[in-house]
């Protein structure tokens, strides 16, 4: 009783019922042990991510053979099935756990999440998404838009955060671990064209890129949750591309 007459006001403002559904705003997840991953594994790990952005760049130039939603879901698939059979990881090593597994502060977090990046972007881009609706059909839109950068953004966050950077925190520790692992997403081969783009477009486009992948970082170590981060990133892809012509 002690304990509860100490709290102050936000004190109990966070450990109330409003706590489970305000927390995960400020990163105040219930931290989960990472897997105990051995030296080779985790090699392995680092390996594969390097092996898969070489096939995406060498694969992916165009023009693909396949439609782009086919590549990009065959991609994810890749890296998917390199985590599970070739590093011989189960999926929830790397955050991909079931929903059922979710803590209650994770899954208000992510509804709350879908919820603000679907009106937050619709609000911003209304007038460019206006008139993408009224030059393309809205199946069009799904199949060369929505599917392959949703999945785009997935593979991005599966690579990056679930394969590099967990491997690397696990390395060298979350502060360290987190900004080289987002070193290598904001300016390596995801975003390399932005380097021959004209100063004016480039600079704020890499230092939004860095600032949103720290953010993503900080949120997949804190949580330990791969599809939170996965899914809001290919949502703000699909909304970028379907008004910029642009993939962040």
């Amino acid at each position: 009783m002690a304990e509860a007459d100490d709290q102050g006001p936000g004190d109990r403002l966070f450990t109330g019922r409003w706590g489970v559904h305000l927390r995960g705003h400020l990163l105040l997840f219930e931290r989960r042990p990472g897997p105990a991953i051995p030296k080779p594994t985790g090699n392995r790990l680092l390996l594969l991510a390097g092996a898969l952005e070489l096939f995406r760049i060498t694969a992916g130039r165009p023009p693909l053979p396949v439609p782009l939603s086919i590549f990009v879901a065959a991609l994810l698939g890749l890296a998917l099935l390199s985590v599970r059979f070739l590093a011989s990881l189960k999926l929830s090593s790397i955050g991909l756990r079931p929903w059922r597994d979710w803590s209650p502060i994770e899954k208000s977090y992510f509804v709350q999440l879908l919820i603000l990046a679907n009106v937050v972007f619709s609000a911003v881009l209304w007038t460019r998404l206006r008139a993408l609706l009224a030059s393309s059909s809205l199946p069009e839109i799904v199949a060369t838009v929505l599917v392959p950068y949703l999945l785009f953004g997935f593979y991005q966050e599966v690579v990056y955060r679930g394969m590099i950077q967990a491997e690397l925190v696990r390395r060298w520790g979350a502060l360290a671990g987190i900004l080289v692992a987002n070193l290598l997403y904001a300016f390596g081969p995801l975003h390399a064209g932005y380097f021959y783009s004209r100063p004016s477009l480039a600079i704020p486009m890499l230092a939004s890129i860095f600032a949103i992948g720290l953010f993503f970082g900080a949120l997949f170590h804190r949580s330990g949750n791969l599809w939170i981060v996965a899914v809001i990133h290919g949502i703000g892809n699909a909304y970028m591309v379907g008004s910029l012509g642009r993939i962040a």
